[in-house]
């Protein structure tokens, strides 16, 4: 028997980045309006200084603060009143010691002025008079020219996933277009003789239905991918050829679940190396489920080969450890977050192996405690309650009940 020559996850990484990194990083400009979820592929830099002028946070009254110090209920200050601000408008007059002027919340503070009075401490006297019965400091109320945002500062940095609030801060700067990276493109081969599709469609003694096409590409699209065809195959060498011969003049990735291991019908390296060049680079990793994984290329099609393991578990742990790190580190994109907790009981390892548990988190005294769901070779349903995965390292006996992990959330 054949065994496999497997590379630790840091070197498949490795060798997937290496192997794509000078074609995978493609750009587009696209309108603003269209860019939320992209991923930005060049720093934006501020064109001007927001606000653009000194504006007031609060309705009240603009004021040279020395002439409120120490203002109180029994002993106000006593102001005349010489203009009002208006909404949307420039202020063309300005102020002295002794004078104020009214103002509304947004509106651009008179030359001389350096504060706002709330005009709830503010009672008016007369036609042109007002009574300050509270002090206010210097700059009290008041934005101040480049407070939000200063001309040649970085606003938003190349790797940034596009957020609601950044397309907002991109408006009030002036920002009509973007450059952001294009999405992966990405097409799913699921194979074997025991698949039936539709899903929906009754089962036969020895059949099952097929899931991988669905998962992955609900994954895919998860971590940004641009997921462009799935396909249900029998084990048929000449129609799974055809297939990812065929894809690859479209995708960036073509992914074969099934067929990756050593059986009889496990034939997704040998038609990679006959149909690719150079073919297979990887084909077995060091990890617990998801060993049999291929990895390879295809340099005049620029094409990522894959072969997933055909387990539902096993082919989306792999999927999310190589290629939902892929997509993040291609566009220089932070890499997902970690939670720290204690797991709830003994967990074991296997021998060279880096080993990951599906579990459940609960949170209760202030901390979370993972739970980890154990299941049998090629279930899905038990992934129904996880939450998220840990990891084992391949250097480690296992884990003891109450030992820290970082939990990657699904």
């Amino acid at each position: 028997m054949k065994f496999l020559q497997v590379d630790t996850i840091e070197k498949a990484r490795e060798k997937i980045f290496n192997a794509a990194k000078n074609w995978l990083q493609k750009a587009e400009m696209l309108p603003l309006e269209q860019t939320a979820g992209k991923i930005l592929a060049q720093d934006i830099i501020a064109p001007q200084d927001l606000p653009h002028f000194r504006r007031s946070t609060v309705d009240g009254y603009a004021v040279i603060s020395k002439d409120c110090a120490g203002a109180n209920e029994s002993i106000p200050s006593f102001l005349t009143v010489i203009g009002a601000v208006e909404m949307g408008k420039g202020t063309e007059f300005s102020i002295t010691t002794g004078q104020c002027a009214e103002i509304p919340t947004g509106g651009m503070l008179p030359s001389g002025a350096d504060a706002v009075v709330m005009i709830e401490y503010c009672e008016a006297f007369g036609d042109n008079e007002i009574a300050v019965y509270k002090s206010v400091a210097h700059g009290g109320h008041v934005v101040q020219i480049g407070d939000d945002m200063k001309q040649g500062e970085t606003l938003l940095s190349k790797g940034k996933k596009i957020t609601p609030q950044d397309i907002g801060a991109l408006a009030v700067a002036g920002v009509k277009d973007v450059c952001v990276y294009i999405p992966l493109k990405i097409c799913f081969i699921s194979t074997g003789d025991e698949l039936i599709t539709p899903h929906y469609n009754p089962l036969e003694d020895g059949k099952i239905r097929e899931t991988n096409t669905l998962s992955l590409a609900a994954l895919a699209q998860k971590h940004g991918y641009d997921v462009v065809k799935t396909l249900t195959l029998p084990d048929d060498e000449e129609m799974i050829s055809h297939a990812i011969t065929d894809n690859m003049q479209d995708c960036d990735i073509v992914a074969v679940t099934g067929g990756s291991s050593q059986g009889k019908k496990d034939m997704t390296a040998e038609i990679i190396n006959k149909i690719a060049n150079p073919g297979v680079f990887t084909h077995g990793i060091a990890i617990k489920p998801g060993k049999p994984t291929i990895l390879g290329s295809d340099t005049s099609s620029q094409t990522l080969l894959v072969g997933l393991p055909g387990h539902p578990i096993s082919a989306m742990t792999v999927f999310g450890l190589l290629f939902g790190w892929l997509h993040k580190e291609i566009a220089g994109e932070r890499q997902e977050f970690a939670i720290p907790a204690k797991i709830s009981v003994n967990v074991p390892q296997s021998p060279g192996k880096v080993t990951c548990y599906p579990c459940k988190l609960v949170f209760e005294n202030g901390e979370y405690t993972a739970e980890p769901i154990f299941y049998k070779s090629g279930l899905i349903a038990t992934l129904v309650e996880a939450d998220g995965y840990f990891l084992i390292e391949k250097d480690t006996e296992g884990l003891a009940k109450g030992s820290n992990v970082m939990v990657y959330l699904y």
